[in-house]
C-alpha cells in the first residue's frame, strides 16, 4: 500500500472516531445536558426528566376544617408551582374520623415511598411519628404539637416533623360569647377525653371563665355516640356550651347542635365549619389559609437540599392575623338570640346566601 493510501485510511479513521464521540455525547433534545464527563443514556434521562415528588396526606375526618387546611394546602403548593400530576403526585387518605385507621394508612403513605407526608390532625400526625423518622412529615390543624408529645419544643422541633398549628383564640370565644349571652352565669365545656388538644383547650377555657366570674363544667365524652346524650344531660344545668376545636365533637356537629337546640342551649365553638353545621358562633382561625401556611413550609423543604434537616430546623407556625366572627343566624333564631350588632358588622354568616 503507498503512501497516499495510508493517509486517506487514516483521515477517515479520524472522522468516523469525531463523528462517534460527538453522538456518545449530544445534548438531549429537550434542551437539558448531560454532566461533564457523562455522556451515558442514564445520565442524559435523568437530566432531561425533573423529579415528581410523591406528597402523601393523611386527613383525619371529612369535616369542614381539615377539608379547607387540605385544599388551602393544594393550593399553595400549586400557587408555588407544584401541580398535582405534573411535578408532585398527590396519594389523598382518610381515616373517616377513625383514629384506629390511622396506622395502617401511615403504613400504606410510607411504604409508596413518599417524599414528604402532610398530617391533618394530632391523631394523624401521632401515627405517622410513631412509623417513621426518615421521611419528613409536616402537621397542620394541631393545636399543641408539645402536649401531645408530636416535638419537644415548638420553636426547634428537632426530628422529622414539624408543621402548624390551630391553637384557638381560647380566650376572645370565651369573651364573644358573654358579649352574646350576657346573662350566662354556668357554662359546660364539652369535649372528647381521648383528645389531649381539646383537654389544653379546656384548661385554657377555664381560667377564662373563672376570671370573668362564670362556673365553669366540665362535660366530657369518649366516642360520638355519646354526644346527643350529653348534650341532653346538660338541659337547666347550664346556661351555654362551649366546644373547642375538637375532632370528635366537629365530625359529629349537626347532631350535636340539633340536641342543644332541641333542649335550648346555645353551643360557641371552635372554628367557623361548626358553626355551619348548628353553632351559635365563634371567633376562630381560617383553616384554609392554615393549609397555605403548610404549603409554604413544604416548598422550603422540597427545594432543600436536606429535607430531614429543613423539617428539624422549623418552627411551628402559629396563625395570628385572620381571624373571623361567624354566626349562624337560623340557630340565633331557634333559639330566640339576639346577636349584638357590633358582632355581626363584618361576621361571616350561615347559612350563606
Amino acid at each position: 500500500m503507498n503512501a497516499k493510501k495510508i493517509l486517506a485510511l487514516l483521515i477517515a479513521l479520524a472522522m468516523t472516531l469525531c463523528v462517534f464521540a460527538a453522538c456518545s455525547g449530544k445534548t438531549p433534545t429537550d434542551g437539558t445536558t448531560a454532566a461533564e464527563g457523562d455522556t451515558t443514556a442514564e445520565a442524559v434521562t435523568a437530566k432531561a426528566t425533573p423529579k415528581v415528588y410523591k406528597i402523601g396526606i393523611m386527613q383525619f375526618g371529612e369535616f369542614d376544617a381539615l377539608q379547607n387546611a387540605k385544599q388551602g394546602f393544594i393550593d399553595g403548593l400549586a400557587e408555588a408551582g407544584y401541580i398535582d400530576g405534573e411535578n408532585i403526585k398527590l396519594n389523598t387518605q382518610s381515616a373517616a374520623a377513625e383514629t384506629s385507621n390511622c396506622p395502617s394508612i401511615a403504613d400504606s403513605l410510607i411504604n409508596d415511598n413518599s417524599d414528604l407526608i402532610l398530617a391533618i390532625a394530632t391523631p394523624c400526625a401521632s401515627a405517622v411519628k410513631e412509623k417513621t423518622s426518615e421521611i419528613p412529615v409536616l402537621f397542620t390543624a394541631v393545636t399543641d404539637p408539645v402536649a401531645s408529645g408530636l416535638i419537644d419544643s415548638a420553636d426547634a422541633p428537632g426530628a422529622n416533623l414539624s408543621g402548624t398549628s390551630d391553637m384557638n383564640p381560647v380566650k376572645e370565644q370565651v369573651d364573644l360569647l358573654v358579649k352574646i349571652l350576657p346573662e350566662a352565669k354556668k357554662v359546660a365545656v364539652m369535649y372528647c377525653s381521648s383528645e389531649s388538644n381539646s383537654a389544653a383547650q379546656y384548661e385554657l377555657a377555664k381560667t377564662a371563665l373563672e376570671a370573668l366570674n362564670i362556673e365553669c363544667v366540665q362535660k366530657t365524652v369518649s366516642a360520638v355516640d355519646e354526644a346527643k346524650s350529653a348534650v341532653e344531660s346538660l338541659e337547666g344545668e347550664v346556661d351555654a356550651i362551649y366546644i373547642p376545636t375538637d375532632n370528635t365533637l366537629a365530625d359529629a356537629m349537626t347532631l350535636v347542635s340539633e340536641a342543644a337546640k332541641n333542649v335550648g342551649l346555645p353551643i360557641i365553638c371552635g372554628e367557623s365549619g361548626m358553626v355551619k353545621d348548628g353553632g351559635l358562633a365563634t371567633y376562630g382561625i381560617d383553616y384554609y389559609v392554615l393549609g397555605k401556611q403548610t404549603a409554604e413550609m413544604a416548598v422550603k423543604v422540597l427545594e432543600s437540599e436536606d429535607m430531614l434537616a429543613t423539617v428539624a430546623s422549623m418552627p411551628v407556625v402559629y396563625q395570628t392575623e385572620g381571624n373571623e366572627i361567624a354566626v349562624n343566624t337560623d340557630t340565633a333564631a331557634a333559639l330566640n338570640i339576639q346577636i349584638p350588632a357590633d358582632v355581626m358588622e363584618g361576621a361571616k354568616t350561615f347559612p350563606e346566601a
